[in-house]
This record gives C-alpha cells, sequence and structure tokens, in this order.
C-alpha cells in the first residue's frame, strides 16, 4: 500500500450529500478482480451522457477543464453510504485521488480508505464550506493535506486541523495494510512454523 504522509494536490468540489458507493462506482463494473482499473468508471453515470461512456457530461465537475488533475475532494456529508463494496475507494485511488474532506463519511468506506492508501479527514460543516468557497473561487486552488500535523492547509492562508485514530495514522504513514501489518512479524511466523514441523510434523505432510 503507498503510504500517504503529506500531499499537496489541486482540489475539486463536488456539492452534494450522502453520495452512494453505487454512484461512486456503478454495480456493472464490479466484474473485475484486482483493484486496479477502476478509475475509468469512477462516477461514470455523472461523468458521461450514455451507458458506453463515450459522451462526456461537460456539466459534472471532474470533467471540467479547471479540475483536470485534481486529487483532493472536497465533498458534502455522509461520503461513500450505501453498500459496502471496497470498490469505491479503489476507483477513487486510481482516479488520482489521495485525499478526500468532509463532514462526516460511511463507517465501512471511512475505514476502506486507510486500507488503501487515501486519507479521509473529517473537518466541520463550516471548514468545508470555507473550503467550498476557496476552491470554486480560485481557479487551480491547491490544497495541502499533512497527516503527521494533522493539518489541512490552503493557500489563501487558512488551516485546519483534523482527528484521525493513532493507529490508523501510523499504518498510513507506514504504507501497511493488513498484509502489511502481518508480514511485520514474518520472522516470528517463520520461526514458529520451524519449531512446530519439528514437534508436530505431521501437520506438514502433504501426501
Amino acid at each position: 500500500m503507498k503510504a500517504f504522509v503529506k500531499h499537496e494536490g489541486l482540489a475539486v468540489t463536488i456539492d452534494r450529500a450522502n453520495i452512494d458507493t453505487d454512484a461512486i462506482i456503478p454495480k456493472q463494473f464490479l466484474r473485475k478482480i484486482e483493484r486496479t482499473g477502476f478509475g475509468i468508471h469512477l462516477f461514470h453515470d455523472w461523468r458521461f451522457l450514455d451507458d458506453e461512456g463515450t459522451k462526456v457530461n461537460p456539466e459534472f465537475e471532474l470533467n471540467q477543464d479547471r479540475y483536470k488533475g485534481a486529487s483532493v475532494l472536497v465533498t458534502r456529508d455522509n461520503f461513500g453510504c450505501g453498500s459496502s463494496r471496497e470498490h469505491a475507494p479503489w476507483a477513487l485511488e486510481d482516479f488520482g485521488f489521495r485525499s478526500i474532506l468532509a463532514p462526516s463519511y460511511a463507517d465501512i468506506f471511512y475505514n476502506n480508505c486507510f486500507k488503501n492508501g487515501m486519507l479521509p479527514v473529517v473537518l466541520k460543516s463550516s471548514e468545508i464550506d470555507e473550503l467550498f468557497e476557496y476552491v470554486t473561487k480560485n481557479v487551480g486552488a491547491k490544497i495541502t493535506v499533512d497527516l503527521p500535523s494533522q493539518k489541512v492547509f490552503a493557500e489563501n492562508g487558512k488551516e485546519y486541523t483534523f482527528e484521525v485514530d493513532p493507529v490508523r495514522k501510523e499504518n498510513l504513514l507506514n504504507g501497511w495494510d493488513d498484509i502489511g501489518l502481518t508480514l511485520r512479524f514474518e520472522s516470528n511466523i517463520s520461526s514458529f512454523e520451524n519449531k512446530q514441523k519439528s514437534s508436530q510434523p505431521w501437520l506438514y505432510q502433504t501426501t
């Protein structure tokens, strides 16, 4: 998993509350077994005017030239609600997003972001309102998200503090997903297996 320490990126706003995971990555695109390649289908029904994805919707924020290459998403309450599909953060990360700023998230989506190297930041609604105003009024507006200091910085001089669970913070700083956490104890696991092979060899017989 890619570590997250400090990220500065172009910001985009999506002014909708209760954006669910089916809007983030519609169900018809969940057939892949790998984690990559979902970005092209992100917000499909909003980004495109046809089912095939050939007619771009010029009104949708991610299709506007000023937001091309955005990697920080500013949005509204209850982002990522709906089903528990992990494909939602996969699609956001694959598209290029590294951090999301919102007043609240669905619990499962929030947890899945940390497990996939993306930082979901919770800010007050009033602070999100300020960031909406900053981004919409300034073409090319960038936002910096600093995990060690737990601060968000806007280029207009505003800064905001956010809370994050210490364990999730450490894992994200080091790029440890669940597999990475297990591999930290690889030597202990190997030592145990070697001892067990000697004391209980029948457990390892394959024929």
